[in-house]
């Protein structure tokens, strides 16, 4: 069985050595190959490591890596990522990070486009794995009979937000993007009414406006729809549906990458709904565009 000194405050590493002693003996001889580095390597080395790098040096495979975290209790890699960089953020400056993170990649072209794309994929992959269809019927069904919808995102959830925003408008649906926090967002939400509904792009915080957010929408008829990495379990019974959009455990890839995909999902799952509203809004849209690109019109 596997021993390793672990300091105390290491909680993402401790957890990770406790799922390998608890299913050891459930493990295949190649999943044992990848536990045994998992538990070897340094913290640091695993956050920056794409599934194909560590079973190549674990001498199994990115398939094998793979099953072993999802036997061990994991989603997968990226999951098993964010526990272990929630440990190295505490403990490590931004700065030192970001030192790190380019230490870890050098000037090496090939492997930096490499190690984004590679990241990429696996958040990629384990949201399409995470959210189920049932999930994506209800969140669809609640914008498709939203008044208007809201979408709410702060700081790196922002982008998510205005895209669904400004995409729902341009398909003909009514929408407008939040991202105001503390009092500024009272009044945003006086707007909000009965047959609204909310979408929340939110990773891991649990921030205060979230749940003023959620208990203004309850109180007014609206349903909520949350977009998030680790928050579903905390707030399951506020909102209608939860879509899960991994965050980057590395900094190495844009944090609003998952939750722009999940809109681009919500977004063409409406226009196919309801398709002479989408196209009729779209023609609209060229035809205004081609005006304000005529200087003959208005020369």
């Amino acid at each position: 069985m596997l021993v390793m000194e672990i300091p105390e405050n290491e909680t993402g590493v401790t957890r990770l050595r406790a799922a390998i002693r608890d299913q050891w003996s459930d493990l295949s001889a190649s999943e044992r190959a990848v536990a045994q580095y998992l538990v070897s390597a340094p913290v640091e080395q695993l956050l920056f490591a794409s599934a194909q790098q560590l079973g190549a040096v674990s001498s199994t495979s990115n398939a094998t890596v793979v099953r072993a975290l999802q036997r061990l209790g994991y989603a997968g890699l990226p999951a098993l990522k964010r526990e272990l960089a929630n440990d190295f953020t505490s403990a490590v400056a931004p700065e030192v990070r970001l030192k790190r993170r380019i230490a870890h990649v050098g000037q090496d072209l090939d492997t930096i486009w490499t190690d984004v794309f590679d990241e990429a994929q696996e958040r990629i992959d384990q949201a399409r794995r995470l959210t189920g269809p049932d999930s994506l019927k209800r969140a669809v069904a609640v914008l498709a009979e939203a008044r208007e919808v809201l979408a709410y995102g702060v700081a790196a959830s922002e982008p998510g937000a205005r895209h669904l925003a400004l995409a729902l408008g341009r398909i003909g649906r009514r929408a407008r993007a939040v991202s105001e926090t503390g009092f500024a967002l009272a009044d945003q939400l006086l707007a909000l009414g009965q047959g609204d509904a909310v979408v929340i792009f939110q990773p891991g915080r649990r921030l205060m406006e979230l749940s003023v957010l959620m208990e203004r929408a309850r109180s007014v008829g609206a349903k909520v729809v949350l977009v998030t990495d680790e928050l579903g379990e905390a707030y399951a019974d506020r909102v209608e549906a939860v879509l899960t959009a991994p965050h980057t455990p590395t900094g190495i890839t844009a944090e609003s990458l998952t939750g722009l995909l999940v809109a681009d999902a919500l977004l063409l799952a409406l226009a196919t709904l309801d398709e002479d509203r989408a196209v009729g809004s779209s023609h609209q849209l060229t035809a205004l565009r081609e005006q304000l690109l005529d200087p003959k019109r208005h020369g």
